[in-house]
């Protein structure tokens, strides 16, 4: 029986990994630098009580949650570590080297934690990047937008989520009272989990083009595409993510295969998922960002129902030194996504789904609670529930999805 370590559930509500542990029957050891943020959720707390160990380190100091670690190791010794989290991937690195077993390395988690630093090394690899330029304060902010010019991307250099991004494309942007990048830093971000943000920000080119998330597994070095999430946005100024589409990988994106790969290496990846995002341009995949871990936003979900297989299941045997076969050759349906939102800012006091059944609809859930702030989407934080849906051919499994959201209802107060 295999003991694993669990660090963190991402969005600090999916469980989607715990359950696959529990299934596979490992044995497991559950990490947290706030474990009331866990209890105060029922159907979690239900689901810890079912962990053989539960450690907290709060507040989260790293050297103290390798001491506790160790110490469960020395009794029952630890098989895997996983992360599903951006801001402890380099904790988890560091632990995993601790107990010798296998995860991305310490030297590339860290790398990855700054996007800066992962343009920069690309580029001094030779791959093709849009323009960029780091900046500290908002002096040298302006600097940069005024010499890379417009139209530019701003985003933290250690940020995730598409959270605190923003574009100026045309000269009315730089408005004071619309873009005041006199007032961006320090941004004084709180990530959570005790993790503030590193006050470094991203200057780079805007990119044209389509988005697509590709989601990868690395064994030893050896890259799999598992296939790809073509991105539908809500319109800008937001920048959440309406829905999306994930088609298989069946040996059609060979030229985004081979970027991909490109990519990986470049920045030493050697194991574990990956989530990458490329812009689609006119002449070819550009790199938007490495994402070290599992696709979020419970969209492993829509990969583990299109491919009739649980990627959860397939990233612990990973981890494990079990061998993962044949993950391509399984489920030959496109699946399709939705989210619901609120159409203007309030108190939810609930949603009323859509009625009706129908076989094409794999899941429903809902992301926030009564009482809850929502307003329009600004970005992924503001999405309300969502619905997967499967189906042979593309239109009709977004068909299915649009009417599902379009009939359902967010009730404010």
């Amino acid at each position: 029986m295999p003991h694993v370590l669990l660090f963190e559930l991402p969005g600090g509500n999916d469980a989607d990994i715990f359950h696959a542990a529990l299934k596979r029957g490992d044995r497991i050891t559950f990490l947290t630098a706030e474990l009331s943020h866990y209890l105060a959720q029922p159907e979690l707390a239900v689901l810890l009580a079912q962990a053989d160990t539960v450690l907290e380190v709060m507040p989260f100091e790293y050297a103290e949650a390798e001491r506790q670690v160790l110490a469960c190791h020395a009794q029952h010794p630890i098989d895997a570590v996983l992360c599903l989290v951006d801001i402890r991937q380099l904790e988890a690195a560091r632990l995993a080297r601790s107990l010798g077993v296998r995860y991305l390395n310490p030297t590339s988690a860290e790398l990855l934690r700054d996007k800066f630093l992962v343009r920069q090394r690309l580029a001094e690899r030779g791959l093709d990047q849009p323009e960029f330029l780091l900046v500290r304060t908002n002096v040298e902010l302006k600097a940069a937008v005024d010499a890379l010019g417009l139209p530019v991307l701003i985003k933290p250099v250690d940020g995730y989520g598409s959270q605190n991004i923003i574009v100026l494309r045309h000269l009315t942007d730089l408005d004071p009272l619309l873009t005041p990048l006199e007032d961006l830093l320090p941004c004084r971000q709180n990530y959570g989990l005790g993790v503030q943000a590193n006050e470094r920000m991203l200057v780079e080119r805007f990119m044209s083009g389509s988005i697509v998330g590709c989601d990868t597994l690395t064994i030893a070095g050896r890259h799999v595409l598992l296939g790809l999430h073509e991105k539908i946005f809500f319109p800008p100024p937001s920048f959440a993510i309406r829905g999306g589409c994930f088609i298989p990988n069946r040996g059609q994106f060979g030229e985004i295969e081979a970027y991909l790969h490109a990519v990986l290496d470049g920045v030493g990846y050697d194991w574990g998922a990956a989530h990458i995002e490329l812009m689609l341009t006119g002449s070819g995949p550009r790199l938007i960002e490495i994402n070290p871990r599992l696709v979020g936003a419970k969209i492993a979900r829509l990969v583990n129902l299109t491919l009739c297989r649980s990627i959860h299941a397939d990233l612990i045997a990973l981890h494990c030194g079990e061998i993962v076969d044949d993950v391509l050759s399984h489920g030959d349906q496109i699946g399709v996504t939705r989210w619901i939102v609120a159409v203007r800012p309030g108190i939810l006091a609930g949603v009323e789904l859509a009625a009706g059944q129908d076989a094409r609809i794999r899941d429903v859930e809902l992301t926030k609670l009564p009482g809850a702030h929502v307003r329009p989407p600004l970005d992924n934080a503001d999405r309300i529930g969502y619905v997967m849906v499967c189906a042979n051919d593309r239109s009709e499994a977004e068909a299915v999805a649009d009417h599902f959201v379009a009939d359902s209802h967010c009730i404010l107060r």
